[in-house]
């Protein structure tokens, strides 16, 4: 890559998640990586850099608007690395990300968003293969902690001789709060499915990120909405609202490695409602509640009354709120050995802001300082498949638990 004038660049550092990895990059990067700010506003940059130490006070500044392509083709040919919290992506991203890709520059977002990354990929793709590019999507608790706890059983399996994985389900619990920006993210693509009806087919399809769909076997996979169930240790759970977006990132990062994880995988999520009867009560709530949400959302007239009520873009938990919340996955794996394996994936902090924060952050400190140690690939990626053990070791010296254990 050529020389650039910065190291990294955020984009979006004026918004509510932008914030906290401006803040997040100011205490742990190096003292000699070139970071700048970048967002619409110059005021709202100087703001930020002015609630950042003293030693990051300094941090260039730069305008650009994802309505200005001019801008943004100048501001991914002046870095290494663009990370953006420009959300939602699909209404934003994608100047973003085809500028990155063809000035090679690597990039990563924090998107949630299946038709986006669809997008991202058909667009883009080969273009940042050819120039080694690496664009890395999910780059925060969509779906880092997923990717790399299926990431980290495969290796452990196959260091173990256990074969491939078969069966693989993950049960989320965590604290946390929901801010204007994913909400807006969510209506973004409930409105898109709603006026495109072949769009609720790639929303529909398990393998709709596949970077080879007609590849794919045939592998019937778990439901990303199941109803309640009792699961293990007595535990009942219900859909997990990131499932339909989580097991897609994985079911890529298994293709791009020719399904190393295996052939046969399949690949579930769902979220921890408790024990006993309130256990089973709230998971009944939280199933009712989300199809009614995303009911909602579809619906014009609903849809403005719930905008009286959610919370607005740029806003977000409470830095009190944030310190109590925290993440904690679980994914118990079979093999074709028949040997069972179970990975953990927590953190501290409200996970969609204080602890993705720390993963957006990571990502982009191994972009701009590991590059000789990642993985050799270049397109549009995943986590584990652009940043694989580098991450992982990252995120773990920044607090974080990722473990495998034999059951």
């Amino acid at each position: 890559m050529p020389e650039r004038e910065y190291d990294v660049v955020l984009f979006g550092a004026t918004g509510f998640v932008g914030r906290l990895v401006a803040a997040y990059l100011a205490k742990t990067a190096p003292p000699d990586l070139r970071i700048a700010l970048a967002g619409r506003s110059r005021e709202k940059l100087v703001a930020v850099a002015g609630g950042l130490p003293a030693s990051s006070r300094h941090w260039p500044l730069v305008e650009a608007d994802t309505d200005d392509p001019a801008s943004v083709t100048r501001l991914a040919e002046s870095t290494r690395v663009l990370v953006t919290t420009v959300g939602p992506y699909q209404r934003y991203g994608l100047p973003v990300v085809e500028a990155c890709a063809r000035a090679g520059t690597h990039y990563a977002d924090l998107t949630g968003e299946v038709l986006f990354v669809r997008e991202a990929i058909d667009r883009c793709d080969a273009i940042a293969r050819e120039t080694g590019a690496r664009l890395v999507h999910a780059a925060g608790y969509d779906s880092i902690p997923s990717d790399l706890s299926v990431f980290l059983l495969a290796e452990r399996a196959r260091e173990d001789g256990a074969g491939g994985l078969t069966d693989v389900r993950l049960v989320a619990t965590a604290r946390g709060g929901v801010s204007g920006g994913t909400v807006d993210s969510m209506r973004a693509q409930v409105e898109s499915m709603a006026t495109d009806r072949t769009l609720r087919k790639v929303i529909g399809d398990p393998y709709a990120l596949s970077p080879d769909r007609a590849a794919e076997p045939a592998t019937r996979q778990p439901p990303d909405a199941a109803p309640p169930a009792l699961a293990a240790e007595g535990r009942w759970t219900a859909p997990f609202v990131m499932a339909p977006f989580n097991t897609r990132i994985v079911r890529r990062s298994n293709a791009l490695q020719e399904w190393a994880y295996g052939r046969g995988l399949r690949y579930g999520e769902s979220m921890s409602t408790g024990r006993g009867i309130t256990g089973a009560f709230t998971a009944a709530g939280v199933t009712t509640g989300l199809a009614a949400a995303f009911g909602a959302m579809a619906f014009g007239p609903t849809r403005a009354l719930l905008d009286r009520v959610l919370p607005a873009p740029g806003s977000g938990p409470s830095e009190s709120a944030r310190e109590k919340g925290f993440f904690r996955m679980i994914a118990d794996a079979d093999t074709e050995s028949g040997r069972r394996y179970r990975a953990t994936a927590a953190g501290k902090g409200d996970p969609g802001y204080a602890a993705t924060s720390v993963m957006l952050g990571e990502v982009a400190l191994a972009l701009a300082l590991d590059e000789d140690r990642l993985p050799q690939r270049a397109g549009s990626l995943t986590p584990s498949t652009a940043l694989g053990n580098v991450l992982v070791e990252r995120l773990r010296a920044a607090g974080h638990t990722y473990e495998v254990a034999a059951l």
